[in-house]
């Protein structure tokens, strides 16, 4: 969705409300260590969608358990926000923490074959013995 400066200012409004109603209004266990790491509105306010992240294993159950609680969140939503219209929400997965994680870990492994000198179109240069003869001479 297009951003300019109203917008984000009720992005992150709605975001706050929402981790607040979340972490103090909804008492389903299966939203324990949820965090809601982005929200979008629409312009006329009658859509939401919001990103979420928790451990990899449980994005299942945190996503039914968010399914199960959509109109709950969205009453209590309604109500915190203030908003002529209650926005209709939808609820996405935000796997870019574990992306970065991956990324990292990929990082600080070194293949092997890094410190291995290669030519121009990147094929390994065997290096030149120099103590004896090569054997294309030798035949």
């Amino acid at each position: 969705m297009k951003q300019n400066r109203n917008s984000r200012k009720v992005n992150e409004q709605a975001r706050e409300k929402l981790a607040n109603i979340l972490l103090f209004e909804i008492s389903d266990p299966d939203l324990a260590l949820v965090t809601v790491t982005g929200v979008e509105v629409s312009v006329d306010k009658s859509f939401m969608r919001a990103f979420f992240t928790c451990e990899a294993d449980r994005y299942e159950e945190v996503e039914a358990a968010l399914g199960r609680a959509r109109g709950r969140i969205r009453s209590l939503l309604g109500r915190s926000l203030g908003w002529r219209v209650t926005p209709e929400l939808d609820f996405r997965i935000d796997t870019s923490t574990d992306e970065a994680e991956r990324i990292a870990r990929a990082l600080e492994v070194v293949p092997p074959t890094i410190g291995v000198e290669k030519d121009e179109f990147g094929y390994p240069v065997e290096p030149a013995d120099e103590d004896g003869p090569d054997e294309a001479e030798e035949e």
